[in-house]
């Protein structure tokens, strides 16, 4: 897979239906309905539809939702919202789609920390007591995820990576099975995402012991970072992008960043996704594949070397 990301494309003569997009409703493909892509894309809609002068419509498609996207007519009336598995799952299986082929990127709408935790009995109270205990103990520590592949999934391989501890990685079909596992002390440690995790970290289920951004959050204000822990550089979170057919018109890649950036910046939207542990990001199209090339690279490796597949 390349990784080189084309951040523009030559300007060339622009149809008259590029100049007056759009003339008839908008559609927002995305994954099943109730997930945090689909409240994402009704947000999206909402915001979007009365300075569009347009309908937009969700369209839930569920796993085919990417591959249904890079097949659509590249005219801007049809367009993706979706996690970075857009990008993460080639390295782990053959896709009907690559990510840079067959996309232009829009914007990175939002991002979700994870966050490390432990079950309370666990004899660590910070990143670096925990990285010495699982050195005393290789093999001991075991880490749950909610589905191979997932970004919880990758961030324990990729602290394990930095780290230099040993740690048992138990898979589980979902979220719950997941926490259950935890409270239960099946398992030890978990990255799971930042909003989930909240309501049992207040009710004392969990220790929380950092989170997973560079920078320190305000979803979890005092938290430190894991990269100010002992592991520089430690980056992880669930991210939300919004995607294009491939060649579809610079015209409207441009303006449809700047109606959905504008959308996502409203102090009510904002506020609404952060109650829900999300950050708004809002960026545009070239800083948007900047920071994709960059999550490539990063995940690509931590699926090499530990030899993740995903069925």
């Amino acid at each position: 897979m390349r990784f080189v990301l084309p951040l523009g494309i030559a300007a060339a003569a622009m149809p008259s239906a590029a100049q007056d997009y759009p003339t008839k409703p908008v559609r927002i493909i995305t994954a099943e309905a109730g997930g945090g892509a689909d409240l994402l894309s009704r947000i999206v809609a909402q915001g979007i539809s009365v300075s569009l002068g347009q309908p937009v419509i969700v369209d839930n498609r569920g796993p085919i939702a990417i591959e249904l996207a890079a097949r659509a007519q590249a005219d801007g009336y049809s367009f993706l919202v979706y996690p970075n598995t857009v990008w993460v799952l080639p390295f782990m299986r053959k896709t009907a789609w690559d990510p840079v082929k067959d996309f232009a990127l829009i914007t990175m709408a939002t991002r979700a920390p994870n966050i490390l935790v432990v079950h309370p009995s666990v004899a660590a109270n910070s990143v670096r007591e925990l990285i010495a205990l699982a050195k005393s103990k290789p093999g001991a520590l075991n880490y749950a995820d909610a589905s191979i592949g997932s970004i919880p999934h990758l961030t324990a391989e990729l602290f394990k990576a930095m780290a230099g501890v040993n740690m048992v990685h138990i898979p589980y079909k979902g979220s719950g099975p997941a926490f259950n596992a935890l409270f239960s002390y099946e398992v030890q440690v978990m990255f799971p995402n930042l909003g989930s995790a909240a309501p049992h970290i207040k009710a004392g289920r969990l220790r929380a012991l950092a989170v997973t951004t560079l920078e320190p959050t305000p979803i979890a204000p005092g938290l430190p970072t894991v990269a100010a822990s002992g592991l520089p550089g430690f980056e992880s979170a669930v991210t939300q992008g919004v995607f294009a057919p491939a060649k579809t018109p610079q015209a409207v890649i441009r303006r449809l960043n700047r109606e959905i950036v504008g959308a996502l910046g409203r102090p009510e939207v904002k506020e609404r996704l952060f109650a829900l542990g999300l950050e708004v990001v809002a960026n545009s199209p070239g800083e948007f594949a900047a920071a994709m090339k960059a999550d490539m690279a990063k995940w690509g490796k931590v699926i090499k070397d530990a030899g993740i597949r995903a069925d």
